[in-house]
């Protein structure tokens, strides 16, 4: 049996080496889509076109390999999301030699200058890979997308602003390493009315400008929405459960300490419209995220301080609710100072992921005596698959509220004191 040689083709032959151009020259079989098998007409080789049916390739290699010789040419790198894989598992990497070229995606990041080792990359070339795209543009900042005539860039800018992944710009690379070859970068809305050249790719951005009108501020903005890094912020539904537990009311003075992106800030000043939001937070880049979004939402009465907890709280305004987003080892540490600028009457809200902190949380507010209640919160999102939708689940999370027990004791009050006036007025409609 002799071995099959697979030649990444790079982005066009002049990528190829004089050595690949000798084995290629004198191939018996050449094989390889139909654009690529065009650069090579003038070869005596007999040619074979890969199509959809990789199965029927594959038994046409075997049926060949002990008596011809016969080279595959697969576009970009052969390994990377191409053909290479498939036929190593097929025919066993003792029959196959494989020569490496530029990857597509190599040559896209080098054309707009930027580094891309920490880009996802993602292929949607014969693939129903979308849920997984949408799952990857929540965390990560920069994606690579291989694309094909049905996942074109149009579909995938519609799709991403029906999904309202609207904080990414992208750029389009087409027909790369030809005389055709052009690049630009696109507002999704303006690259869903395009038609593109084939082939192209697409790296998508997350951006700190505003490449859609942002819709009116309300409770529970898609995640999406925010400038943030790499899914750090605290997802919509967790979002609309903590405001609920801060029973904010208009004229409350909110610390959110740990502010992140200014999520919880943000949508906690829809509700605190006489008073002022602060949010607190100690890394330069996250304050620049906050910063973007204060100016994305017109947010007036956000304040953005920047201090490492728990220090740096003197002289704000003493708050009516303070919430913590989580806090690491400094949480105890953090409640403890915070609670001392609490007023009489005041919350404090903590989240948190770690069982540890739930812990320390709790027994941190209890300690200073509070009142508190844990509740945890599940959220599975729904995923589309290629014949219906699953639900994943996101990481469940532990909401503690703490409450001063003499505010606790006036609610409780009140609480009878109602039941009492109820009781009261059974006692009179019975008697009349």
């Amino acid at each position: 049996m002799k071995t099959v040689t697979i030649i990444g083709m790079g982005m066009t032959p002049q990528d190829l080496t004089g050595e690949h151009l000798k084995i290629i020259e004198e191939a018996e079989i050449l094989i390889g889509g139909k654009r690529l098998l065009g650069y090579f007409e003038h070869c005596s080789a007999q040619k074979k076109i890969i199509d959809k049916n990789i199965t029927d390739l594959i038994d046409f290699i075997k049926d060949r390999t002990a008596s011809r010789s016969i080279v595959v040419l697969a576009s970009g790198d052969p390994l990377f999301f191409g053909i290479g894989a498939r036929l190593v598992t097929a025919l066993g990497g003792e029959n196959v030699v494989i020569y490496p070229n530029i990857s597509s995606v190599a040559a896209a990041f080098a054309r707009i200058k930027e580094p891309w080792g920490n880009a996802r990359v993602i292929s949607l070339h014969g693939r129903n890979n979308k849920s997984v795209l949408l799952k990857a543009l929540e965390k990560e900042n920069v994606v690579a997308v291989l694309t094909d005539p049905k996942n074109s860039p149009a579909r995938l800018s519609q799709r991403l602003i029906e999904e309202e992944f609207i904080n990414f710009k992208m750029c389009v690379l087409e027909s790369l390493g030809t005389p055709e070859e052009r690049f630009n970068w696109y507002r999704l809305d303006r690259a869903a009315e395009m038609v593109f050249a084939e082939p192209n790719l697409v790296i998508l951005k997350r951006s700190s400008e505003d490449p859609i009108r942002i819709k009116a501020l309300h409770l529970g903005m898609p995640d999406s929405y925010y400038h943030h890094q790499q899914g750090l912020i605290t997802k919509s539904e967790i979002r609309a459960i903590t405001l609920s537990k801060l029973r904010l009311l208009k004229d409350h003075v909110l610390w959110d300490l740990g502010a992140g992106s200014g999520s919880i800030s943000i949508e906690a000043s829809l509700l605190v419209p006489l008073a002022k939001v602060f949010a607190i937070e100690k890394k330069p880049d996250r304050i620049q995220q906050i910063e973007i979004n204060k100016c994305r939402f017109g947010t007036q009465n956000l304040e953005i301080v920047h201090a490492v907890l728990p220090e740096g709280l003197e002289g704000l305004p003493r708050p009516d609710r303070i919430f913590i987003g989580g806090g690491g080892r400094d949480l105890e540490n953090i409640i403890n100072a915070a609670a001392t600028f609490l007023k009489p009457n005041g919350l404090i809200v903590v989240n948190t992921v770690l069982m540890q902190n739930l812990q320390t949380a709790a027994e941190a507010l209890r300690g200073l005596d509070f009142k508190t209640s844990e509740i945890q919160v599940q959220v599975s999102r729904s995923r589309e698959m290629p014949w219906g939708d699953r639900l994943e689940a996101q990481n469940p999370v532990w909401i503690i509220t703490g409450m001063r027990k003499v505010e606790w004791g006036l609610i409780e009050s009140g609480i009878r004191n109602a039941e009492g006036g109820k009781k009261e007025l059974g006692k009179r409609g019975l008697e009349r």
